[in-house]
């Protein structure tokens, strides 16, 4: 099983812990993670999560997040495809960069496309061709 994490769930574990709701899914991306070096699931990486990643001015966090892309089996640049289904996924009401992470997803053939990001989550049953969770619920429903 391929899944695909978008900047902010990579992010996650360096926000704020004070609030009970980061901390759970901090925990349950970190258990995923975990999971993911084990062996047991396939990592996709996109060039716009290099993008995104590259964006970020806190050096720290760039370079640990980026460690990640040598964990993953398949890569995938832009396409005219993937901005098709990008264009396909804003008219649903996601923002662009967030269609392109899950058209990256769905080129990648991953599975799951695991967010935190809440505007995602809302529109999750609109998005055709890919599971979208958060990781707490993937984490429970995978029995983690």
């Amino acid at each position: 099983m391929r899944l695909y994490l978008d900047n902010c769930c990579f992010n996650r574990p360096f926000d704020d812990q004070s609030s009970l709701t980061i901390r759970l899914e901090t925990e349950a991306k970190l258990y995923i993670q975990a999971a993911i070096r084990a062996g047991d699931y396939a990592l996709g990486w996109s060039y716009i999560l290099d993008y995104e990643n590259a964006a970020n001015p806190l050096a720290e966090r760039r370079s640990e997040i980026q460690k990640w892309e040598m964990l993953a089996d398949k890569f995938v640049s832009e396409t005219p495809a993937i901005l098709k289904t990008m264009d396909e996924l804003c008219s649903v009401g996601l923002r662009p960069l967030d269609a392109l992470h899950l058209a990256c997803a769905q080129m990648l053939e991953c599975d799951y496309f695991l967010t935190v990001d809440k505007g995602i989550l809302k529109k999750a049953g609109a998005i055709g061709g890919i599971h979208v969770k958060n990781p707490i619920d993937f984490a429970i429903e995978q029995g983690l």
